[in-house]
């Protein structure tokens, strides 16, 4: 059943997503784009025009069903958190990361209705989270308990989508949401919800570009060139943040006030996968083994590509 599900979203995605370009001798990248938040980048900086290939853009609302895309190939890349990257690839997946950025990691939080009594992480015993299994929005929650001395057991772990998420939250079923932008924002500006616990401290704040290997291999050419389209793309939203942020509002249809607040706070900055970057996500993968999300310790030198460095 969940694949029949799964396969009528793919295809409701690609007949709602437009192609650039209907050229049958170029080569066509398939995209997977989490709230539009890369094509929004991409286009208000005028990146997309006079590529060299065509894209095909299929919209996801969290990483997890991304990531099920990638793992049957029905896309060629798309963007990923670090900690729902280590829960796909431990489940086989045959994708590789290659590239990273950073982001202040204050939106990847633990919400809770405006009037809740609930004060800080250590007030969560005993209460419902809701949020995506293997998740950021499940690993902050993991990592927020564990620094108060709490256990994944002492709470009570509902896995729903965002959307589903949030209307548990505010209808009162669930305690508590635990997601990420631009979801943190919307429920802020909307009234809908407060940050009990933010990420600062707790998450890396770092996600990934993550491709397949048939990608990696076929169309590293295209790869390589979005990925610097991507770099430029930043340094131009970083340096005109009403006009990204007005292309966000409009691509991915939320507020202009919310797609302005988790910009200018995440302060997005692309980065080489350098040392660093494999030290946070190797914490990050022993976290989940120790938390029995991963089975088995994973080696993330071997989950990267290190081919795709960002040019000068």
């Amino acid at each position: 059943m969940q694949r029949r599900t799964f396969q009528q979203f793919l295809s409701a995605a690609a007949f709602l997503s437009p192609v650039l370009g209907h050229s049958q001798t170029k080569v066509v990248l398939r995209a997977g784009d989490q709230k539009g938040g890369l094509r929004a980048l991409l286009d208000a900086a005028g990146e997309l025009k006079t590529l060299p290939y065509d894209i095909q853009w299929t919209e996801f609302p969290a990483a997890a069903p991304l990531a099920e895309a990638l793992n049957a190939d029905a896309v060629d890349f798309g963007p990923i958190g670090d900690a729902p990257l280590l829960f796909t690839l431990a489940a086989g997946s045959r994708v590789k990361a290659f590239a990273a950025n950073r982001s202040d990691a204050y939106g990847t939080a633990v919400l809770v209705a405006p009037n809740s009594p609930l004060k800080d992480a250590s007030s969560l015993k005993g209460k419902s989270v809701a949020t995506n299994r293997g998740s950021i929005g499940h690993f902050v929650t993991l990592k927020a308990l564990a620094s108060v001395g709490l256990k994944p057991d002492d709470i009570h772990l509902r896995f729903l989508a965002p959307p589903d998420a949030k209307l548990a939250l505010t209808q009162g079923s669930v305690d508590a949401w635990a997601t990420w932008e631009p979801y943190t924002a919307l429920a802020e500006t909307g009234g809908h919800a407060r940050v009990l616990v933010n990420g600062r401290g707790l998450s890396t704040g770092l996600s990934f570009l993550a491709a397949t290997d048939n990608a990696l291999r076929d169309k590293r050419a295209a790869l390589k060139d979005i990925h610097q389209r991507l770099v430029r793309a930043q340094t131009w939203a970083n340096q005109h943040p009403a006009e990204f942020s007005a292309s966000l509002a409009r691509i991915i249809g939320i507020p202009a006030d919310a797609a302005r607040l988790q910009f200018e706070r995440r302060q997005t900055r692309w980065q080489p996968i350098d040392a660093p970057v494999l030290a946070d996500q190797q914490r990050t993968a022993d976290f989940y083994l120790e938390a029995g999300l991963l089975k088995q310790r994973l080696d993330v030198r071997e989950t990267f590509d290190t081919g795709f460095p960002i040019s000068a």
